[in-house]
């Protein structure tokens, strides 16, 4: 978690270096990212791959003062395998979710996006073997709070941190 705060930070002091390339009204963008931990059962000694993800979002509203609002979908899948002498499955996580953003747009800094949001889901459980734990399907929320930093008009590399289906998610965005 300190790293992703420390990655954060980071992106938020890119801002004293740059000026401003705002998400605006009628923005498109697709995130592809991998993603570290999050609330998915798991036990020690299972093993476990990152929350691979994919969401889309668009810029809806213009707020009164500097910032937009973006609405959206996401995409996130995660696996676990457990192999023991007596146990031996595996289970995943199919997350499908509504996600809302609040990008500021009061910096003036190019290639900044800066923004904050929330997420309401369904986690989809799907596993096999004995288990002797409650994996069952249910809904979910989460909040985040994120950064882009565009390499050119279309494509970023994003960082989020937050509660929801992983703690950290790195990864690119596309703007079209």
């Amino acid at each position: 978690m300190k790293k992703a705060i420390l990655l954060f930070s980071f992106i938020l002091g890119m801002a004293s270096v740059v000026k401003a390339q705002e998400f605006q009204v009628g923005t498109n963008a697709i995130n592809v990212g991998v993603g570290l931990g999050g609330y998915y059962y798991g036990y020690d000694t299972s093993t476990q791959s990152p929350v691979f993800s994919v969401s889309y979002e668009r810029g809806i509203w213009e707020m009164p003062g500097p910032g937009v609002i973006s609405l959206g979908g996401y995409l996130g899948y995660k696996r676990f395998s457990y192999d023991e002498v007596v146990y031996d499955y595996s289970w995943s996580y199919t997350t499908i979710g509504f996600r809302g953003a609040y990008h500021y747009t009061g910096f003036d800094i190019d290639n900044l996006d800066v923004y904050g949001g929330a997420m309401v889901s369904y986690r989809i459980y799907n596993g096999d073997g004995d288990s002797f734990r409650d994996f069952d399907s249910r809904p979910g929320a989460g909040a985040y709070v994120g950064g882009r930093w565009y390499f050119n008009d279309t494509v970023a590399g994003f960082a989020e941190v937050g509660y929801g289906a992983a703690y950290l998610t790195l990864g690119a965005t596309f703007r079209f």
